[in-house]
C-alpha cells in the first residue's frame, strides 16, 4: 500500500486541529537555542505527534524526519519529512502565513508533498500525476508563471537579515533588479509561486523539513527548485526556487559568481 492524496489530507486535518486552535491564543514558547532565537511552541510538538501517529500506524515500515521529535529509519525506501509549523515565529506573532509541511521521499528524492495553510484554509498538494490547490477558491491544477525575466519578477525571501558576507552581496544585487520584492512569508512564499503569484524565492540555512514537503509542489506545477550551485534540494541548504527558467538563469548567474 502507498499512500495517496486522501491519507495527506487526514494528516493535514490532524495537524490543523493541534495547530489552529493555539493560534492566537497566548500559548507558551520555548527557546531551542542557548544563544539565540529558536521558537518552539505546544501547537509544533502536538501537530508533529498527531502526523506521526498516523504514519506509524498505517506505513510502519516507512521512516520519519521530523523537527521536533528527531528521525527515524532514514535509511529507509520511504522517509516521511516534517515541519509541523513552518514559520513559528509568525505563528506566535498572530501573523497567518505559518504552514505545515509535509513531504514523502522514495530513496532520497522527494516525491509527494503538501504545503498546508490552516489559518487560510488552503491546501496545496503534488504527486505524481500534478499539483493541485484546495481551499476559498475552489480546486484547480497549480501552474507557475512563466516571467520573462528578473525585470518582471516578483522576489520573496523570508528575511533579509538571514543572509551575511557574499550570500548577502549577491541577493541584494538580484533584489535590486526585480520589478518587486517582499519579506516574512516563510513557506507561503512557496506557494504563491506554484500558483503562479510570485516568481521567485531565495533563502539560505534551510533544513530537510523546511523544503521536504514543499518540493513536489513546486516541481509539479513546472517550477525549478535546487540549491544554488544546481543540486537536488532535499536536504536543504541555500534554496532557489523560480517559476521560469529565465528568471531562475538570471538568479542562478548571480548567486553562482
Amino acid at each position: 500500500m502507498f499512500p495517496d492524496r486522501t491519507f495527506f489530507n487526514r494528516l493535514a486535518e490532524a495537524a490543523k486541529a493541534e495547530t489552529l486552535p493555539r493560534f492566537r491564543s497566548g500559548i507558551d514558547v520555548t527557546n531551542k537555542l542557548a544563544s539565540g532565537f529558536d521558537p518552539v511552541t505546544e501547537g509544533d510538538r502536538a501537530a508533529e505527534a498527531a502526523i506521526r501517529a498516523l504514519i506509524e500506524t498505517h506505513f510502519p515500515e516507512h521512516g520519519i524526519l521530523g523537527e521536533e521529535f528527531g528521525n527515524v529509519g532514514l535509511e529507509r525506501e520511504h522517509v516521511w519529512v516534517i515541519d509541523p509549523i513552518d514559520g513559528t515565529r509568525a505563528f506566535i506573532s498572530g501573523v497567518p502565513v505559518w504552514g505545515t509541511l509535509i513531504g514523502l521521499y522514495r530513496n532520497g528524492q522527494a516525491v509527494m508533498g503538501m504545503i498546508e495553510q490552516p489559518f487560510t484554509g488552503e491546501r496545496y498538494f503534488a504527486d505524481e500525476s500534478g499539483s493541485y490547490y484546495t481551499g476559498p477558491e475552489g480546486e484547480r491544477r497549480l501552474k507557475v508563471r512563466d516571467c520573462a525575466g528578473l525585470s518582471d519578477a516578483i522576489l520573496f525571501t523570508t528575511s533579509p537579515h538571514l543572509f551575511a558576507g557574499t550570500e548577502m552581496e549577491r541577493y541584494r544585487e538580484i533584489e535590486g533588479q526585480v520589478r518587486l520584492f517582499r519579506y516574512g512569508t516563510d513557506c507561503y512564499a512557496y506557494a504563491l509561486l506554484a500558483a503562479g503569484h510570485i516568481d521567485l524565492v531565495i533563502e539560505n540555512s534551510l533544513k530537510p523539513y523546511d523544503v521536504g514537503g514543499i518540493i513536489p509542489v513546486i516541481e509539479k506545477a513546472g517550477g525549478i527548485i535546487t540549491t544554488w550551485d544546481g543540486g537536488r534540494p532535499e536536504n536543504g541548504g541555500s534554496i532557489i526556487a523560480a517559476g521560469s527558467r529565465a528568471v531562475y538563469d538570471a538568479a542562478v548567474a548571480i548567486l553562482r559568481r
